[in-house]
Protein backbone atom coordinates (compact mmCIF):
# COMPACT_ATOMS: atom_id res chain seq x y z
CA UNK A 1 0.00 0.00 0.00
CA UNK A 2 2.58 2.79 0.64
CA UNK A 3 4.26 1.31 -2.58
CA UNK A 4 1.39 2.30 -4.33
CA UNK A 5 1.49 5.44 -3.16
CA UNK A 6 4.97 6.37 -3.18
CA UNK A 7 4.05 5.65 -7.16
CA UNK A 8 1.81 7.86 -7.33
CA UNK A 9 3.54 10.59 -6.14
CA UNK A 10 6.50 9.97 -8.22
CA UNK A 11 3.94 9.79 -11.04
CA UNK A 12 2.27 12.82 -10.08
CA UNK A 13 5.77 14.44 -9.81
CA UNK A 14 6.57 13.79 -13.34
CA UNK A 15 3.15 15.28 -14.83
CA UNK A 16 3.84 18.73 -13.08
CA UNK A 17 7.57 18.70 -14.98
CA UNK A 18 5.96 17.55 -17.96
CA UNK A 19 3.35 20.28 -18.02
CA UNK A 20 6.06 22.97 -16.82
CA UNK A 21 8.35 21.99 -19.06
CA UNK A 22 5.40 22.93 -22.24
CA UNK A 23 4.62 25.90 -20.70
CA UNK A 24 8.40 26.86 -20.99
CA UNK A 25 8.43 25.39 -24.25
CA UNK A 26 5.53 27.02 -25.73
CA UNK A 27 7.09 30.55 -24.38
CA UNK A 28 10.53 29.68 -25.96
CA UNK A 29 8.83 29.13 -28.94
CA UNK A 30 6.56 31.86 -29.40
CA UNK A 31 9.27 34.31 -28.92
CA UNK A 32 11.64 32.78 -31.03
CA UNK A 33 9.55 34.20 -34.59
CA UNK A 34 10.70 37.85 -33.01
CA UNK A 35 13.93 36.92 -33.00
CA UNK A 36 14.21 35.40 -36.48
CA UNK A 37 11.89 38.56 -38.01
CA UNK A 38 14.40 41.30 -36.19
CA UNK A 39 17.55 39.23 -37.92
CA UNK A 40 15.95 39.79 -41.55
CA UNK A 41 15.58 43.17 -41.16
CA UNK A 42 19.01 44.68 -40.96
CA UNK A 43 19.35 48.52 -41.51
CA UNK A 44 19.90 50.10 -45.18
CA UNK A 45 20.59 53.24 -45.81
CA UNK A 46 18.84 55.11 -48.39
CA UNK A 47 18.29 58.23 -50.15
CA UNK A 48 15.37 59.90 -51.67
CA UNK A 49 15.36 60.12 -55.18
CA UNK A 50 14.82 64.01 -56.31
CA UNK A 51 15.14 67.01 -58.30
CA UNK A 52 18.50 69.29 -58.38
CA UNK A 53 20.42 71.33 -60.32
CA UNK A 54 23.55 69.07 -61.91
CA UNK A 55 26.30 69.76 -64.31
CA UNK A 56 28.89 68.04 -66.10
CA UNK A 57 32.28 69.42 -65.71
CA UNK A 58 36.04 68.60 -66.91
CA UNK A 59 38.76 70.31 -64.63
CA UNK A 60 42.35 70.69 -66.01
CA UNK A 61 45.72 72.81 -65.61
CA UNK A 62 45.38 75.96 -67.93
CA UNK A 63 48.19 78.44 -68.70
CA UNK A 64 48.36 82.08 -68.86
CA UNK A 65 49.84 83.31 -72.06
CA UNK A 66 50.29 87.11 -73.37
CA UNK A 67 47.39 88.24 -75.51
CA UNK A 68 50.03 89.50 -78.02
CA UNK A 69 53.77 89.22 -78.37
CA UNK A 70 55.74 90.16 -80.83
CA UNK A 71 59.80 90.50 -81.38
CA UNK A 72 60.17 93.62 -83.26
CA UNK A 73 63.07 93.69 -85.73
CA UNK A 74 64.31 96.49 -88.31
CA UNK A 75 62.89 96.54 -91.64
CA UNK A 76 66.36 98.13 -92.31
CA UNK A 77 69.95 98.09 -92.02
CA UNK A 78 71.43 100.47 -89.72
CA UNK A 79 73.32 101.24 -86.10
CA UNK A 80 71.23 101.98 -83.19
CA UNK A 81 71.23 106.06 -82.63
CA UNK A 82 69.10 105.83 -79.22
CA UNK A 83 67.14 103.07 -77.99
CA UNK A 84 64.05 104.66 -75.40
CA UNK A 85 62.90 101.70 -73.64
CA UNK A 86 64.25 98.63 -71.06
CA UNK A 87 62.49 95.40 -70.06
CA UNK A 88 59.95 96.10 -67.72
CA UNK A 89 58.92 99.06 -69.08
CA UNK A 90 54.93 99.67 -70.52
CA UNK A 91 54.48 101.43 -73.79
CA UNK A 92 51.95 102.78 -75.75
CA UNK A 93 50.70 101.62 -78.90
CA UNK A 94 52.67 104.00 -81.35
CA UNK A 95 55.76 104.77 -78.88
CA UNK A 96 59.10 104.83 -80.89
CA UNK A 97 61.28 102.69 -78.53
CA UNK A 98 64.62 102.86 -80.97
CA UNK A 99 66.11 105.03 -83.64
CA UNK A 100 68.61 103.51 -86.16
CA UNK A 101 71.05 105.85 -87.96
CA UNK A 102 71.72 105.21 -91.79
CA UNK A 103 73.01 107.45 -93.24
CA UNK A 104 73.19 106.53 -97.03
CA UNK A 105 69.13 106.46 -96.77
CA UNK A 106 69.22 109.70 -95.71
CA UNK A 107 71.21 110.47 -98.43
CA UNK A 108 68.80 108.66 -100.34
CA UNK A 109 66.04 110.71 -99.14
CA UNK A 110 67.67 114.03 -99.89
CA UNK A 111 68.16 112.85 -103.93
CA UNK A 112 64.63 112.09 -103.70
CA UNK A 113 63.71 115.23 -102.52
CA UNK A 114 65.39 116.83 -105.16
CA UNK A 115 63.95 114.71 -107.91
CA UNK A 116 60.81 115.92 -106.98
CA UNK A 117 61.69 119.27 -106.70
CA UNK A 118 63.70 119.44 -110.27
CA UNK A 119 60.33 117.49 -111.90
CA UNK A 120 58.15 120.53 -110.44
CA UNK A 121 60.70 123.16 -112.38
CA UNK A 122 60.27 120.91 -115.53
CA UNK A 123 56.32 121.27 -115.35
CA UNK A 124 56.65 124.59 -115.04
CA UNK A 125 59.08 125.16 -117.84
CA UNK A 126 56.75 122.78 -120.04
CA UNK A 127 53.66 125.17 -119.09
CA UNK A 128 55.78 128.21 -120.16
CA UNK A 129 56.08 126.48 -123.26
CA UNK A 130 52.58 125.37 -123.78
CA UNK A 131 51.67 129.36 -123.25
CA UNK A 132 54.34 130.41 -125.81
CA UNK A 133 53.11 127.81 -128.44
CA UNK A 134 49.33 129.39 -128.11
CA UNK A 135 50.52 132.83 -127.93
CA UNK A 136 52.75 132.13 -131.11
CA UNK A 137 50.14 130.15 -132.94
CA UNK A 138 47.18 132.81 -132.19
CA UNK A 139 49.36 135.55 -134.15
CA UNK A 140 50.10 133.56 -137.55
CA UNK A 141 46.60 131.92 -136.90
CA UNK A 142 44.99 135.52 -137.33
CA UNK A 143 47.77 136.66 -139.55
CA UNK A 144 47.02 134.20 -141.74
CA UNK A 145 42.88 134.40 -141.43
CA UNK A 146 43.78 138.30 -142.78
CA UNK A 147 46.08 137.07 -145.69
CA UNK A 148 43.01 134.53 -146.50
CA UNK A 149 40.88 137.31 -146.67
CA UNK A 150 42.33 140.32 -148.39
CA UNK A 151 42.62 137.33 -151.38
CA UNK A 152 39.60 136.48 -151.27
CA UNK A 153 38.13 140.17 -151.24
CA UNK A 154 41.04 141.61 -153.71
CA UNK A 155 42.35 138.68 -155.94
CA UNK A 156 45.97 139.14 -156.94
CA UNK A 157 47.00 141.75 -154.31
CA UNK A 158 48.53 139.19 -151.85
CA UNK A 159 50.56 136.37 -154.23
CA UNK A 160 49.75 133.01 -153.95
CA UNK A 161 53.22 132.25 -152.09
CA UNK A 162 52.66 134.30 -149.35
CA UNK A 163 49.38 133.17 -148.68
CA UNK A 164 50.47 129.41 -148.78
CA UNK A 165 53.41 130.66 -146.04
CA UNK A 166 51.30 132.21 -143.91
CA UNK A 167 49.27 129.66 -143.49
CA UNK A 168 52.16 126.79 -143.23
CA UNK A 169 53.35 129.68 -140.42
CA UNK A 170 49.84 128.88 -138.70
CA UNK A 171 49.68 124.91 -138.86
CA UNK A 172 53.68 124.87 -137.57
CA UNK A 173 52.39 126.89 -134.06
CA UNK A 174 49.61 123.87 -133.84
CA UNK A 175 51.31 121.51 -133.99
CA UNK A 176 53.93 123.28 -131.50
CA UNK A 177 51.06 123.72 -129.38
CA UNK A 178 50.82 119.61 -128.98
CA UNK A 179 54.73 119.37 -128.87
CA UNK A 180 54.57 121.22 -125.87
CA UNK A 181 51.72 119.76 -124.78
CA UNK A 182 53.22 116.57 -124.91
CA UNK A 183 55.98 118.15 -122.98
CA UNK A 184 54.06 119.03 -120.13
CA UNK A 185 52.66 115.58 -120.16
CA UNK A 186 56.18 113.94 -119.66
CA UNK A 187 57.69 116.07 -117.06
CA UNK A 188 54.31 115.46 -114.81
CA UNK A 189 54.33 111.70 -115.83
CA UNK A 190 58.34 112.61 -114.36
CA UNK A 191 57.12 114.33 -111.17
CA UNK A 192 54.74 111.09 -110.40
CA UNK A 193 58.19 108.83 -110.99
CA UNK A 194 59.75 111.36 -108.70
CA UNK A 195 57.37 111.53 -105.70
CA UNK A 196 57.02 107.78 -105.95
CA UNK A 197 60.74 107.30 -105.38
CA UNK A 198 60.10 110.24 -102.48
CA UNK A 199 57.50 108.21 -100.95
CA UNK A 200 59.16 104.78 -100.96
CA UNK A 201 62.51 106.41 -99.41
CA UNK A 202 60.37 108.38 -97.24
CA UNK A 203 58.60 105.45 -95.86
CA UNK A 204 62.02 103.44 -95.46
CA UNK A 205 63.27 106.38 -93.78
CA UNK A 206 60.13 105.90 -91.25
CA UNK A 207 61.62 102.15 -90.78
CA UNK A 208 64.38 103.31 -89.23
CA UNK A 209 62.30 104.59 -86.14
CA UNK A 210 60.83 101.40 -84.62
CA UNK A 211 57.44 102.21 -82.53
CA UNK A 212 55.22 100.21 -80.55
CA UNK A 213 52.19 97.99 -82.31
CA UNK A 214 50.20 97.74 -79.20
CA UNK A 215 50.35 98.68 -75.81
CA UNK A 216 51.87 96.65 -73.50
CA UNK A 217 55.25 95.97 -71.29
CA UNK A 218 58.94 95.26 -73.07
CA UNK A 219 60.09 91.95 -72.06
CA UNK A 220 63.26 91.59 -73.53
CA UNK A 221 65.75 94.14 -74.84
CA UNK A 222 68.33 92.64 -77.75
CA UNK A 223 70.02 95.57 -78.43
CA UNK A 224 71.75 98.70 -76.70
CA UNK A 225 72.94 102.08 -78.71
CA UNK A 226 76.00 101.59 -81.86
CA UNK A 227 74.32 97.72 -82.24
CA UNK A 228 74.60 96.96 -85.77
CA UNK A 229 71.30 95.95 -86.92
CA UNK A 230 70.57 93.71 -89.81
CA UNK A 231 67.45 94.26 -92.45
CA UNK A 232 64.67 91.99 -90.96
CA UNK A 233 63.78 91.21 -94.30
CA UNK A 234 67.22 90.36 -96.20
CA UNK A 235 68.44 88.07 -93.41
CA UNK A 236 66.04 85.58 -91.39
CA UNK A 237 68.92 85.56 -89.00
CA UNK A 238 69.05 89.26 -87.95
CA UNK A 239 68.97 90.04 -84.68
CA UNK A 240 65.21 91.89 -82.77
CA UNK A 241 65.60 94.89 -81.14
CA UNK A 242 63.05 94.69 -78.38
CA UNK A 243 60.15 91.88 -77.32
CA UNK A 244 56.65 93.31 -76.43
CA UNK A 245 53.89 91.68 -74.89
CA UNK A 246 50.44 92.56 -74.36
CA UNK A 247 49.25 91.47 -70.71
CA UNK A 248 46.47 94.04 -70.16
CA UNK A 249 44.43 90.78 -71.16
CA UNK A 250 45.73 87.05 -71.03
CA UNK A 251 44.79 84.26 -72.66
CA UNK A 252 43.88 81.07 -70.31
CA UNK A 253 44.99 78.31 -72.49
CA UNK A 254 43.52 74.87 -71.94
CA UNK A 255 43.88 71.09 -73.55
CA UNK A 256 40.69 69.32 -73.75
CA UNK A 257 40.26 65.79 -73.94
CA UNK A 258 38.74 64.04 -76.96
CA UNK A 259 36.27 62.51 -74.37
CA UNK A 260 34.37 66.16 -73.58
CA UNK A 261 36.07 68.32 -76.22
CA UNK A 262 33.19 68.28 -78.24
CA UNK A 263 30.73 69.74 -75.82
CA UNK A 264 32.92 72.81 -75.34
CA UNK A 265 31.57 75.48 -77.09
CA UNK A 266 32.54 79.11 -77.55
CA UNK A 267 30.53 80.89 -74.46
CA UNK A 268 31.00 77.44 -72.24
CA UNK A 269 31.32 78.95 -68.18
CA UNK A 270 34.85 78.07 -67.14
CA UNK A 271 35.36 78.39 -63.25
CA UNK A 272 39.21 79.50 -62.89
CA UNK A 273 41.72 78.91 -59.61
CA UNK A 274 45.08 80.56 -59.76
CA UNK A 275 47.68 78.35 -58.42
CA UNK A 276 50.28 81.67 -57.58
CA UNK A 277 47.57 84.02 -56.14
CA UNK A 278 44.57 82.03 -55.16
CA UNK A 279 42.44 84.34 -56.85
CA UNK A 280 39.09 82.88 -58.05
CA UNK A 281 36.77 83.74 -60.85
CA UNK A 282 34.24 82.92 -63.56
CA UNK A 283 35.18 83.29 -66.88
CA UNK A 284 33.48 82.58 -70.52
CA UNK A 285 35.05 80.41 -73.39
CA UNK A 286 36.20 82.47 -75.89
CA UNK A 287 37.67 80.41 -78.90
CA UNK A 288 38.65 77.12 -79.70
CA UNK A 289 40.61 75.61 -82.44
CA UNK A 290 38.26 72.95 -83.56
CA UNK A 291 40.54 70.16 -83.92
CA UNK A 292 42.16 67.87 -81.97
CA UNK A 293 46.23 67.59 -81.61
CA UNK A 294 47.33 63.93 -83.47
CA UNK A 295 49.43 63.50 -80.54
CA UNK A 296 48.51 64.56 -77.60
CA UNK A 297 44.34 63.89 -78.39
CA UNK A 298 43.71 67.26 -76.79
CA UNK A 299 42.03 70.53 -78.42
CA UNK A 300 43.50 73.74 -77.17
CA UNK A 301 40.40 75.66 -75.26
CA UNK A 302 41.15 79.65 -74.68
CA UNK A 303 39.31 82.09 -72.45
CA UNK A 304 39.85 85.99 -72.11
CA UNK A 305 41.49 86.92 -68.71
CA UNK A 306 40.99 90.76 -67.79
CA UNK A 307 44.50 91.77 -65.92
CA UNK A 308 44.52 96.26 -66.35
CA UNK A 309 45.89 95.82 -62.52
CA UNK A 310 48.36 93.59 -63.68
CA UNK A 311 47.86 90.53 -60.52
CA UNK A 312 48.69 87.85 -63.35
CA UNK A 313 51.68 87.10 -65.55
CA UNK A 314 52.26 85.35 -68.31
CA UNK A 315 53.56 81.69 -67.45
CA UNK A 316 51.17 81.16 -64.38
CA UNK A 317 49.22 78.41 -63.80
CA UNK A 318 45.44 77.75 -62.95
CA UNK A 319 43.41 75.12 -62.56
CA UNK A 320 40.09 75.33 -65.06
CA UNK A 321 36.53 73.34 -64.26
CA UNK A 322 34.62 73.96 -67.65
CA UNK A 323 30.74 73.52 -66.91
CA UNK A 324 30.18 70.93 -70.41
CA UNK A 325 26.98 70.49 -69.34
CA UNK A 326 24.57 72.22 -66.81
CA UNK A 327 20.96 70.70 -65.71
CA UNK A 328 18.83 73.15 -63.30
CA UNK A 329 16.41 70.54 -62.82
CA UNK A 330 17.39 66.89 -63.07
CA UNK A 331 16.13 64.37 -61.29
CA UNK A 332 18.91 62.75 -59.38
CA UNK A 333 20.36 60.00 -57.34
CA UNK A 334 23.56 59.97 -55.19
CA UNK A 335 26.36 57.84 -57.17
CA UNK A 336 26.89 55.24 -54.81
CA UNK A 337 23.06 54.23 -55.09
CA UNK A 338 24.45 52.59 -58.74
CA UNK A 339 25.35 49.53 -59.79
CA UNK A 340 26.99 49.39 -63.13
CA UNK A 341 27.66 45.75 -64.71
CA UNK A 342 27.24 43.89 -67.88
CA UNK A 343 26.59 47.30 -69.57
CA UNK A 344 23.41 48.27 -67.15
CA UNK A 345 23.40 50.71 -64.78
CA UNK A 346 20.64 49.35 -61.29
CA UNK A 347 19.73 50.36 -58.47
CA UNK A 348 17.76 48.90 -54.92
CA UNK A 349 14.85 50.60 -54.60
CA UNK A 350 12.11 49.66 -52.10
CA UNK A 351 8.65 49.76 -51.97
CA UNK A 352 6.07 50.66 -49.59
CA UNK A 353 6.37 47.52 -47.53
CA UNK A 354 10.45 48.29 -47.48
CA UNK A 355 11.26 45.32 -49.69
CA UNK A 356 14.04 45.31 -51.86
CA UNK A 357 13.61 45.20 -55.54
CA UNK A 358 16.26 45.52 -58.19
CA UNK A 359 14.78 48.78 -61.23
CA UNK A 360 17.48 49.18 -64.22
CA UNK A 361 17.72 52.95 -64.85
CA UNK A 362 18.92 55.36 -68.01
CA UNK A 363 21.63 57.71 -66.82
CA UNK A 364 22.30 61.19 -68.20
CA UNK A 365 25.00 63.56 -67.03
CA UNK A 366 27.06 62.81 -63.94
CA UNK A 367 29.20 65.07 -61.29
CA UNK A 368 31.20 63.78 -58.13
CA UNK A 369 28.13 62.91 -56.06
CA UNK A 370 24.68 62.72 -58.21
CA UNK A 371 23.95 61.50 -61.83
CA UNK A 372 21.10 62.36 -63.92
CA UNK A 373 17.76 59.73 -64.08
CA UNK A 374 16.43 59.39 -67.86
CA UNK A 375 14.45 56.70 -66.92
CA UNK A 376 13.36 54.03 -64.46
CA UNK A 377 12.57 56.05 -61.11
CA UNK A 378 10.35 58.95 -60.48
CA UNK A 379 10.63 61.88 -57.61
CA UNK A 380 10.26 60.67 -53.95
CA UNK A 381 11.62 56.89 -54.86
CA UNK A 382 14.07 55.28 -52.00
CA UNK A 383 17.22 53.82 -53.16
CA UNK A 384 19.69 52.04 -50.77
CA UNK A 385 22.90 53.70 -51.18
CA UNK A 386 26.70 52.03 -50.18
CA UNK A 387 27.06 48.11 -49.69
CA UNK A 388 24.50 47.35 -52.15
CA UNK A 389 25.92 43.64 -52.80
CA UNK A 390 24.62 43.04 -48.76
CA UNK A 391 20.76 43.25 -49.56
CA UNK A 392 18.58 41.00 -51.99
CA UNK A 393 15.85 41.29 -53.89
CA UNK A 394 12.49 40.48 -51.82
CA UNK A 395 14.47 40.75 -48.60
CA UNK A 396 12.88 43.35 -46.22
CA UNK A 397 14.82 46.39 -44.48
CA UNK A 398 14.73 48.87 -41.77
CA UNK A 399 15.84 52.17 -43.79
CA UNK A 400 17.09 54.66 -42.27
CA UNK A 401 17.88 58.11 -44.65
CA UNK A 402 21.61 58.36 -45.40
CA UNK A 403 24.02 61.01 -43.76
CA UNK A 404 24.50 62.52 -46.97
CA UNK A 405 20.61 63.01 -47.35
CA UNK A 406 19.97 66.73 -46.29
CA UNK A 407 17.48 66.81 -43.52
CA UNK A 408 14.31 68.61 -45.22
CA UNK A 409 14.56 65.56 -47.65
CA UNK A 410 14.53 63.51 -44.77
CA UNK A 411 11.30 64.54 -43.14
CA UNK A 412 9.32 64.64 -46.51
CA UNK A 413 10.22 61.27 -47.56
CA UNK A 414 9.28 59.81 -44.12
CA UNK A 415 5.72 58.98 -44.97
Amino acid sequence: MQLSKRVLVILAGIVICAAIGGVITRRVRASAPKTVVAQASPRAAIAFVKRAAISNSFTAAGEFLPYQEVELHAKVAGYIRRINVDIGDHVRSGQVLAVLEVPELNAQVMGANAGVGHSREEISRAEHEVHRAEVDHAALHMAAERLQQVSETRPGLVAQQELDNAMARDRASEAQIEVAKSALAAARQQLAGSQATHAQVSAMEEYSRIVAPFGGVVTWRYADTGSLIQSGTANSNSMPVVKVTQVNILRLRIPVPESVGGKVRVGTVANVQVQATGERFSAKVARLTNSFDRSTRTMQVEVDVPNEKNKLSPGMYADVTLIVENRPDALTVPVMALNRANDKTTVLALDSENRVTLREIRTGIEDPNSVEVLAGLSSGDRVIVGNLGTYQTGQVVDPKPSSMEPATTKAGGAQ
